[in-house]
Formats: structure tokens, C-alpha cells, sequence
């Protein structure tokens, strides 16, 4: 059952947009909107212990933490990853008044965190003077109302990571724009024995989500206190018309990624390139060691040539939730995790992303040729590829549920009982449905 709570009196806009009209949990429970965080006092010599939720493996970047601030002690444990359980364990938590202390949260769920009352105001703690340590755009993914609500952690800047000796083994050379991804599509079917140049996978609406994005669509926006959705525009189309072509081809195989599936068939060499973000490299290297020194890494194919777009997959923030005892102490660890290099380093270890962090790049473990990519310094890439993101692309306050519903339509139209085009439409009423279900304003742009 979803219980609506009253508009606050102070609306937080972001974008413009209202965040705060009547508010529901995603877990179907009403979060109590006069609960805020008080910190409790603490005295000279006292420890103070949180708990931190998340599901990239940072355990030794705690415990060096842990070694060092002994004044303050972290509890990680790990829950699943986003949607497959990790955000409704956190809405549960709100809900009953017992959420750990930090979370991981990635910047597309923030919206929805304010919806429900769920996050910190950080700025009442001192966090504005971080501003300058972080990347604008990924700060301005925890800002609302002007007030810092959660430390940005990492991104997913997107380049193209491909099998250069099966590139030269077919005649490839790299392709610089779509249409020469699509002409190396054609010629990988020809001459590949039952190799494809890539996979398209129906289960991933947020990978859907970066290609539109690069094209320079915009699937929300807001007009005064009214969410605008533009999921079914021109560039999204093209966007999807052009990897429904490829599907209907036959020049890629339909599978989702990141399955046992897709890793056999790029440990064997059937999938000869990836479009993924930075993050993929830990992927690749963990699951198909075999192929160590075969990879390199291109920016991302341009819908015209001389382009510069990029687009980000993924990226999440460490939030203080609200109803921690200790914000202030929570806070100086958020900051500490996503900035010191030693941290930094482990978290890059252990999956991390791209750090939010400016200035820690240099010097750092993605700063070094990497033998898995033949030598490479890949990251490099990623260096322009971030420069080159559109940072106005906005996230709405239902995003797992537009997902949900792009991904239903993905599948019927694999299914052969829709097309990726159409799903757009679909997914677009549906989202203004959910929104207007959630107390907000809202309608399509067409």
C-alpha cells in the first residue's frame, strides 16, 4: 500500500522541479517526513561506530580507515546491488527508523531518496567547502534546493573496449563514427565465423539510457513545478532505429551482458567489442584473463565525424541517511573515502568506477599502462571521455521504474511482439503515469 505524506512546507526544487508534493517510498511505506538527523553528542575519547551499506567489495579500504581513525569506527556490510534488493533494504530501513549510518546510492536514485525524506542535509554539517575537491557535475547529482545532501563517489564515463588482434585478424580498423561501427558489424558476421562485433542487451535500459544520452537527448526536464518526460524524441528514435537495425541484421547477439553467457563468449572471442564504461575494464579482467594483452580501448564511436560526446553509465555517491546519530562523523568518512589516494587506490581494486574526486587521477593506480590492455594507458581515454559528457542530462524521481519499464518493452520487442522504437513511447506514458502517481506534476513533451 502506498501512503502519501503531506507536501512539505519548504518545497526542495530541483532543476526546477518540486521534489518535496506528497512523497512515497519505493518500498511501499510511508517515510516520516518530520524525522531529521540530530547529532548526537559525543565526548572526548568517546568511539563512534557506523554502519556503512554497499556492494562494491571496500572492505580493506575500511579497515585502513579503521586503522587509522580509531576515534571512529566503520561497520561495512554488503547488500545486494542496486535494484536486486540493496535500495529496498534501504527504504525498509527509513521506514522503520533504523537505516545505517552511510549507503551507496547511485545518482539516479537520489531524486527519489528526497521524495521519501531519506537523505542528510550535509551542508548543515560543513560539506559545501568540499565543493572544489569533486567533479561539478557529479557533486551537482547530491545537490537540492541548494543544499548538499550526499558526497559523490564515482561515474561510468563510456568508450570502446575491443579485441585489437581480432580487429586485425578481420581487417578493422577502429571505428571513429556509428556508421563505421556498423560497416565493422557487417564485416565481423562475414567473416567471423559466428563471431559478432558486439552484444545488445534488452536487460540494460541504463546502458539504452547512455547511447541516447550521447546523441544529445534529454528524457526528463522541468517547467516550473511540472516534470517534462522526452523519452519518445527524435534522437532517442534514431538511437533506437539504428540498433534495431543492427538486431534485425543479425549483426549483433542479443544477450544480456554481464550473464555467464556473455562472458563465455567474449573469453572465446564470439564477442569482439564492448560499448561499456570505465568500470568494464575490472570486468574484462576478472572474467576473461585468457585474453590479457588482446584489448585496447577507443573513445566512443560519433553520430557525426569530428564530434566530441560523451555519455556516463552508471556512478554512485556515499549518502548519509537520514536518521543517523553521527552526520558529522559520517560525513568526514564520505569525504575520506572518495578523496584520499590510498582509498582510492583499494576502491579501484575493488571495482570502484571512475572517482569523483578531482586531482587524484595523476599518480594513482588508473594512472599506468596496463598489460591486460597490451600496454595501453587506457584510461586515458576516459580522461577525455568524462571532459566530453553533457552534464545537463537529468534523472527523474521514478528512474527504477522507467528502467523497469523500458526493459519490459526491450524484451517484448526481442520477443518480436514490439520494436525498440515503440518502447520508447510506451516507456514515456508510463513514466508520466508513475509520476503523476507519486503526487507530482507532469506530462509528456509530445
Amino acid at each position: 500500500m502506498n501512503t502519501s505524506i503531506p507536501a512539505r512546507r519548504s518545497l526542495l526544487r530541483w532543476g526546477g522541479a518540486a521534489l518535496a508534493a506528497p512523497a512515497l517510498s519505493a518500498c511501499g511505506q510511508t517515510v516520516g517526513a518530520a524525522r531529521t538527523t540530530r547529532q548526537e553528542p559525543t565526548r572526548r575519547g568517546q568511539k563512534v561506530t557506523l554502519t556503512f551499506w554497499t556492494w562494491v567489495p571496500m572492505q580493506k579500504t575500511v579497515d585502513l580507515w579503521n586503522r587509522t581513525h580509531p576515534d571512529v569506527q566503520v561497520r561495512m556490510q554488503t547488500i545486494p546491488q542496486n535494484v536486486q534488493g540493496g535500495y529496498q533494504k534501504m527504504y525498509a530501513a527509513l521506514a522503520a527508523g533504523n537505516p545505517p549510518d552511510l549507503a551507496q546510492v547511485e545518482y539516479h536514485e537520489l531524486p527519489a531518496f528526497m521524495l521519501v525524506n531519506g537523505l542528510t542535509d550535509l551542508s548543515a554539517y560543513g560539506a559545501d567547502a568540499l565543493r572544489g575537491r569533486y567533479a561539478p557535475w557529479q557533486w551537482e547529482q547530491g545537490v537540492f534546493g541548494g543544499r548538499v545532501h550526499t558526497i559523490p563517489q564515482a561515474s561510468g564515463p563510456m568508450g570502446l573496449f575491443y579485441r585489437r588482434d581480432l580487429f586485425g585478424k578481420f581487417g578493422i580498423e577502429t571505428p571513429a563514427t556509428w556508421a563505421e561501427f556498423e560497416h565493422a558489424a557487417r564485416v565481423v558476421k562475414s567473416r567471423g565465423n559466428g563471431a559478432r562485433l558486439c552484444a545488445f542487451a534488452p536487460n540494460q535500459p541504463t546502458w539504452f539510457a547512455a547511447m541516447c544520452w550521447q546523441r544529445g537527448a534529454r528524457w526528463v526536464r522541468t517547467q516550473g513545478d511540472t516534470w517534462i518526460v522526452d523519452m519518445n524524441d527524435d534522437r532517442s528514435r534514431e538511437v533506437a532505429e539504428y540498433w534495431e537495425r543492427m538486431v534485425r541484421d543479425d549483426l549483433v547477439i542479443v544477450e544480456p551482458d554481464m550473464s555467464n553467457a556473455w562472458y563465455r563468449q567474449v573469453q572465446t572471442g564470439q564477442i569482439v567489442a564492448w560499448v561499456g564504461p570505465q568500470w568494464g575494464d575490472a570486468l574484462l579482467r576478472g572474467n576473461a584473463p585468457g585474453t590479457t594483452g588482446k584489448w585496447r580501448v577507443a573513445p566512443l564511436p560519433q553520430w557525426k565525424a569530428g564530434q566530441n560526446a560523451s555519455a556516463n553509465w552508471g556512478g554512485s555517491s556515499t549518502a548519509v541517511l537520514q536518521g543517523s546519530r553521527h552526520p558529522r562523523e559520517a560525513l568526514r568518512f564520505a569525504h575520506w573515502l572518495n578523496t584520499d589516494r590510498r582509498a582510492i587506490d583499494r576502491n579501484v581494486a575493488a571495482g570502484y568506477g571512475w572517482p569523483a574526486a578531482t586531482g587524484v587521477f595523476r599518480g594513482s593506480a588508473l594512472d599506468r599502462p596496463d598489460p591486460f590492455f597490451g600496454g595501453q594507458r587506457y584510461n586515458d581515454v576516459f580522461i577525455a571521455s568524462d571532459r566530453a559528457i553533457d552534464t545537463s542530462w537529468k534523472w527523474s524521481p521514478t528512474t527504477d521504474a522507467d528502467f523497469a519499464h523500458l526493459g519490459d518493452a526491450f524484451g517484448a520487442a526481442m520477443a518480436g511482439d514490439a520494436t525498440l522504437t515503440s518502447s520508447l513511447a510506451d516507456a514515456q506514458k508510463r513514466t508520466v503515469d508513475d509520476l503523476l502517481a507519486k503526487g507530482l506534476k507532469a506530462r509528456s513533451a509530445r
